[in-house]
């Protein structure tokens, strides 16, 4: 197939985002693209081959995707706002990828944090040595490969050996010997150990739902999160936000959320992706009515036919219900965005 053979060719796109794919140890660039019906919606993105035929975007290296990324958005911002179109589309587009952008970046900070306090609290752990693993026979001959791929993991049960391409990994059974899995590694099973990075940093199971392993570790991450309240600079901002009537504040992806009730003062709470399934996007400012003390913060939005929706608050599917308020609490505050 050549460039311009398929429609999806001149579809209108809006952002790009750099993915991991674990099984390759590549990064996939995805398109904010807009279909048929008008809405916006994220898939793999093609780009024309230097023949002239159709390839795959991916990338090697993190800072080379992620760079690439950066430069294309800035090309595409520029282009959507020459585009012979409404005013009123072009401004909810904008905001579709801006918040569609938001949304992959909470995401993509929220699981690095997981990592990086998954491999603070196992520290302590020493490195094993090459001549103290335990392997079955037909394993040997990896012993040197392990014990290097455990050096910066060594908590985990399951891991990757070798260069991504060999597709090789092994696994540690409840005796605590290591095995080669049989086989070529499957793309589930690479997405698996790359996960258990994460999850076995907190005594948790990689192979379980990866949104209730989240949801656990959001409450076991919880009190380190609102450490954020005692530090001077965030007290001082906060502080300011309250002068000026605000009692919520969005900044660097933590919702800081003012109850009055009880005397609480500020909680830490987070927010939840765009609403691009319905054709709305989130906005900069608007009301909240809360009725109950969930963890998430579901910001106003605007639809598509520039209808102003009130946010509210609520937990995540995999957190239980959220404890009601006694009475409904209202927010009417400007969120700033540091």
């Amino acid at each position: 197939m050549k460039w311009g053979d398929s429609k999806r060719d001149f579809d209108m796109i809006l952002a790009i985002w750099p993915n991991y794919e674990p099984y390759s140890g590549s990064w996939f660039m995805e398109e904010f693209a807009v279909n048929r019906n008008g809405v916006p919606r994220w898939r793999e993105r093609r780009i024309p081959s230097p023949s002239g035929g159709v390839r795959v975007d991916h990338y090697t290296d993190e800072d080379d995707a992620r760079s690439e990324s950066k430069r294309v958005n800035a090309e595409l911002a520029a282009e959507l706002t020459q585009r012979p179109i409404e005013d009123y589309l072009r401004r909810s587009f904008q905001l579709k990828a801006s918040k569609a952008l938001q949304a992959k970046e909470r995401l993509r900070s929220e699981e690095a944090l997981m990592l990086a306090e998954a491999m603070r609290r196992n520290a302590t752990l020493p490195a094993p040595k090459a001549e103290d693993l335990l392997l079955e026979p037909r394993a040997e001959k990896y012993r040197s490969a392990l014990a290097t791929a455990l050096a910066d993991f060594p908590y985990v049960t399951g891991i990757r050996i070798g260069a991504p391409g060999t597709r090789t990994a092994m696994i540690q059974s409840y005796a605590g010997v290591w095995d080669v899995i049989d086989g070529l590694l499957t793309k589930k099973g690479a997405r698996l150990i790359e996960r258990s990075k994460i999850a076995s940093g907190f005594g948790l199971n990689p192979t379980d739902h990866w949104g209730e392993v989240k949801a656990e570790i959001r409450r076991i991450l919880l009190p380190r999160a609102n450490q954020l309240l005692q530090l001077a600079s965030v007290r001082r901002l906060l502080d300011e936000a309250l002068a000026r009537g605000e009692r919520v504040l969005v900044c660097n992806g933590v919702v800081f959320w003012y109850e009055e009730a009880g005397q609480v003062g500020w909680q830490v709470k987070t927010t939840v992706g765009s609403q691009t399934e319905d054709k709305s996007t989130l906005w900069p400012e608007g009301t909240i009515v809360s009725t109950n003390h969930g963890r998430l913060v579901i910001l106003p939005f605007i639809k598509e036919n520039g209808e102003h929706v009130k946010g509210h608050t609520r937990n995540a599917p995999k957190d239980g219900p959220a404890k009601p308020t006694p009475k409904p609490i209202r927010r009417d505050s400007v969120f700033t965005a540091q």
